[in-house]
């Protein structure tokens, strides 16, 4: 928009040119400049739009931690954020923060606001404990000062008029640390506004891309699918169709370089090595995205009228597979994971963080096949093939939540809880107690939720979420049914684990003396329409707060549960809003 309103005032400024004057354009762009400038400032300001307006005569650097813990959260943020993210560019940034903790009363309002929003990012990364032993304060006060400090630079940077990309990295960064707390529709509204920036910038485009230096155009490269990325993910749990991934924009995934490897002033990037780099995840997240934005099957969802201008998978044929997913399972074993390291974290994340979603695809794509049709009979190995993918993404997803390696990456991982995978097994262990799936099944279930739990330590507050309790309802008439077949005698651990929640939960209500908000004792007795949906929507940790509950339509909506196992004895679709407490049914897992 912005390459074809400056073609406008260049067309018009061509017809008033004297023919005989071989001058350059050079005054035109001056002018248009100044008259760009002119209708900006003649209108008030803008910092009424978000955040309210700005506190006059506030010292933000009083809001800074002390020298020593800026680094300390620096630190942090290189070691659990820009790996995920890549969206800083580490030589250069850091050498302006060690110049900026000399003098914080001096920093520019932009370097101030994306310092906050790496404070921001860096607590939210740690656990909850963590912070209290590292700093001496808890995660929510923290997270609440620099929030408020990083509202403040945006507001006195101009975020909302401002082209510069550090500007719009704060912006992000920000967003990415208010979600959990968050709510989404709200989140996705001001998301919209950040893309809306971004296109403005231009980043999008790799014709305004091509003009800026490589560095440059490589971090904005970067930014731009950080932000798409997050704001699909975000988008899915509002329940609204269109996203921005899509294909009516050009910008290239970003390459696989390091940092070190970009430098100011450079004409040309290094080439692709065939190796791994500090951009790996990033790289490889890209690349998933670029395949989806151009799949049928999301534009069906998302907007089928884009259909008409997507162009075919570019998927190398690798492998001679024949289906669009496993031409890429294809391309990005053999360019990127061959070449990582498991004992490595990032690369341990990128390699079962990329399968996960390949599986969920490939869950997806199965599912899809029968919703023409619910009422078609499938057969035994149809069965066992929909539940074998739904295990490979809870095996993927365990290794992912039980490593070591991945502690400090769970942050971003936690928006993405497999729920359509444990309702798929769940439904198939109810269906069919006797399939030869059935013990495999409720080990795999129960190591992925055992992988979770660790991060949900109070077991009481999370037994009066009602998105645990749709939960536990699932799975225990799973079990109900198995252990009436007596095909399995052995309680399965996330059964166990369940009814201990569900006990402590009610123990605890007995004890309230406010009986409003108490749970009901028998909660199995309870129609799934009996659950109070009024109560918050938390798994405790507040990083949870609607992580979980967001998956319940993130792959799949009403349609697409009919190609499941059949229905519990509630109808997920008839007798419950999935609306009141998920997301859109686009195929997530960003």
């Amino acid at each position: 928009m912005a390459n074809y309103l400056r073609n406008v005032w260049h067309a018009m400024s061509q017809g008033f040119r004297d023919p005989n004057d071989d001058s350059d354009s050079t005054q035109d762009e001056v002018r248009e400049a100044a008259v760009k400038e002119a209708w900006q400032r003649s209108f008030g300001d803008d910092e009424l739009v978000f955040f309210g307006a700005g506190v006059a005569n506030i010292d933000l650097s009083t809001l800074h931690p002390a020298p020593i813990q800026i680094f300390q959260l620096w630190q942090i943020y290189l070691d659990n954020v820009n790996p995920l993210l890549k969206v800083t560019h580490v030589p250069s940034l850091q050498s302006r923060i060690i110049e900026a903790v000399g003098d914080l009363n001096s920093i520019s309002h932009t370097l101030e606001a994306l310092m906050f929003s790496i404070y921001c990012t860096a607590i939210l990364s740690l656990q909850v404990d963590e912070c209290q032993t590292t700093f001496g304060s808890s995660q929510s006060d923290l997270l609440a000062r620099y929030r408020f400090g990083c509202q403040q630079a945006l507001l006195n940077s101009g975020f909302l008029r401002s082209d510069d990309r550090d500007c719009l990295t704060a912006l992000l960064l920000y967003l990415i640390s208010i979600r959990p707390a968050a709510v989404p529709v709200s989140l996705a509204t001001i998301l919209a506004t950040a893309i809306r920036i971004a296109q403005r910038m231009g980043i999008q485009s790799e014709a305004t891309l091509a003009k800026l230096p490589a560095l440059e155009a490589e971090m904005r490269r970067r930014l731009w699918w950080a932000l798409v990325l997050f704001d699909t993910r975000v988008s899915e749990t509002t329940n609204h169709g269109e996203v921005t991934l899509g294909p009516t924009w050009d910008c290239k995934i970003p390459l696989n370089v390091n940092d070190s490897d970009l430098r100011p002033g450079m004409k040309e990037p290094r080439a692709f090595q065939g190796t791994t780099t500090d951009a790996l995840f990033a790289v490889v997240r890209s690349k998933l995205g670029d395949f989806l934005r151009y799949n049928t099957l999301h534009l069906d969802i998302t907007n089928p009228v884009l259909k008409q201008i997507a162009r075919p998978s570019q998927s190398d044929s690798i492998s001679g597979e024949t289906d669009d997913i496993s031409r890429l399972e294809a391309e990005i074993e053999a360019k990127y994971l061959k070449f990582c390291d498991e004992e490595n974290p990032l690369h341990f994340l990128t390699i079962w963080t990329t399968r996960a979603q390949l599986a969920k695809w490939r869950l997806m794509e199965h599912c899809l096949k029968y919703i023409d049709d619910a009422s078609i009979a499938r057969t035994e190995s149809q069965r066992d093939t929909a539940t074998s993918i739904a295990m490979r993404v809870l095996q993927c997803d365990t290794k992912i939540m039980s490593s070591p390696l991945t502690r400090g990456f769970v942050w971003l991982h936690h928006l993405y809880f497999p729920f359509p995978a444990y309702l798929q097994v769940a439904q198939d262990l109810r269906t069919r107690p006797h399939s030869k799936l059935n013990r495999q099944a409720w080990e795999v279930l129960s190591d992925d939720y055992e992988a979770w739990s660790k991060y949900l330590d109070d077991k009481e507050g999370r037994g009066k979420s009602p998105v645990f309790l749709i939960f536990a309802k699932l799975i225990l008439q799973a079990w109900d049914t198995s252990k009436t077949s007596g095909h399995i005698q052995q309680e399965p651990k996330i059964v166990s684990s369940i009814l201990e929640t569900m006990a402590q939960t009610t123990m605890g209500a007995q004890e309230d003396t406010d009986t409003d908000t108490a749970q009901p004792a028998n909660i199995m007795d309870m129609g799934i329409d009996e659950l109070s949906m009024s109560m918050p929507m938390n798994f405790v940790d507040q990083n949870l707060s609607y992580d979980m509950a967001v998956q319940a339509r993130s792959m799949f909506g009403p349609a697409v549960y009919s190609g499941m196992a059949p229905q519990p004895t509630w109808s997920l679709q008839d007798r419950f809003s999935w609306n009141s407490m998920s997301s859109y049914p686009g195929w997530g897992g960003f």
